[in-house]
């Protein structure tokens, strides 16, 4: 007759019937707080890829939203230039072309004087 020792994990998978009488219930753990817990060079390293993360979301907002600045502005410059282009159109058809003209270069001075 040999005695073979008893396996330690063994002895905890067969813990007898439960006292509240509900077998069909998985059994838990212990409670232990502090097992969820990341270290503070995990988290930091979290935090430093979050915020690359947000910056980079960032400076590609900004991208887009310059891009669509510029595509504003490039309408307004049009529709400005549009209507100058009439404007001096109208009063072509009442004045002399030459006078327009001098016009026209006296207000663009006035515009670079202004600006």
């Amino acid at each position: 007759m040999s005695v073979e020792p008893a396996k330690p994990g063994a002895s905890q998978e067969l813990q007898g019937m439960r006292k509240n009488g509900k077998q069909w219930h998985p059994s838990r753990k212990a409670f232990r707080p502090t097992s969820g817990l990341t270290s503070y060079e995990k988290r930091s390293k979290l935090r430093m890829a979050t915020a690359a993360m947000k910056a980079m979301e960032k400076e590609m907002k900004d991208e887009k939203e310059t891009e669509r600045k510029q595509r504003v502005q490039a309408i307004k410059d049009k529709r400005t230039a549009k209507e100058e282009k009439e404007r001096y159109e109208k009063m072509a058809e009442k004045m002399h072309k030459k006078r327009v003209e001098r016009l026209k270069r006296k207000e663009k001075r006035n515009k670079l004087i202004n600006s």
